[in-house]
């Protein structure tokens, strides 16, 4: 495997994103939904304008894996199947690069787009934070950061791997948009539902270990259990035990998130 290849094939992808503003347009739904959320969260209780940063990531949590995760599947679900579709992946092919070499220039190309958008957004929005959150709040505010993007790879990853499997963009499109209901919307319901019908006596002990089946449930956990007070709001520190929210076993939930789906698709271009 050629690294000089993949580097060249995940810089015509990145300039790709850069000439049609996509990086610009993403990094500006970041910034003003971040910073609305941010000075606006707490208007129902008769304040606005910047409070604690627990109050800050709390609102923001809820933002980023409603966004995040479908910004990444709608920009990654036609990385194969579009080439396919427009005839340009034999072409490609054809240039002396291995399919291993081509699908991960391509998801490289669309992570460091993803990366720079998320990171170009959240970074306006904390320097705004600095005065009145000083360096202890920023440094929290960096950690909430960095997950988001991880969390954006995780789901660019998934994204590539539908567009690998899928016949052609239509099915691709359809399963990104299931996927996104089922991890985003679902998988939560379901679990919750299954635990009460069960009035609590069947499964509760694994129930904490099922949300690391979910990213989007991953990223939650990690950012709750950083700080006391949104521990506190959201109530988990009841149902998650602390062994489960170390940052390091959910970082590396994470990071298995990102390279599975990655892996499947590399094995299926292959065969």
């Amino acid at each position: 495997m050629e690294w000089q290849q993949i580097a060249t094939l995940a810089s015509k992808e990145f300039r790709d994103r850069i000439r049609h503003r996509w990086v610009l347009a993403v990094a500006l739904v970041f910034t003003v939904f971040s910073l609305v959320i941010a000075t606006m969260g707490g208007a129902q209780q008769g304040a606005v304008g910047f409070r604690s940063i627990e109050f800050t990531i709390a609102s923001l949590v809820s933002l980023v894996i409603y966004l995040v995760p479908l910004i990444a599947l709608m920009l990654g679900f036609d990385a194969i199947v579009g080439e396919r579709e427009r005839g340009s992946l034999d072409l490609l092919l054809a240039l002396p690069i291995t399919r291993i070499e081509l699908l991960l220039g391509k998801y490289l190309g669309l992570a460091a787009a993803l990366t720079l958008s998320t990171l170009a957004g959240f970074t306006l929005v904390g320097a705004l934070m600095f005065k009145p959150l000083g360096w202890g709040g920023l440094y929290h505010y960096g950690g909430f950061v960095l997950s988001s993007v991880l969390l954006g790879l995780a789901f660019l990853s998934l994204a590539v791997m539908l567009s690998v499997l899928a016949r052609d963009r239509t099915r691709a499109s359809g399963l990104a948009i299931a996927l996104w209901f089922g991890f985003v919307l679902v998988f939560d319901l379901l679990l919750l539902g299954v635990l009460v019908m069960g009035g609590g006596r069947y499964g509760a002990g694994l129930f904490p270990y099922l949300l690391l089946l979910n990213p989007a449930d991953v990223f939650r956990i990690l950012n709750v259990f950083s700080l006391d007070d949104v521990r506190t709001l959201y109530g988990l520190g009841s149902i998650v035990p602390p062994a489960l929210a170390s940052p390091w076993l959910l970082g590396t939930a994470m990071l298995a998130w990102i390279a599975a789906p990655l892996a499947v698709a590399t094995w299926r271009f292959r065969s």
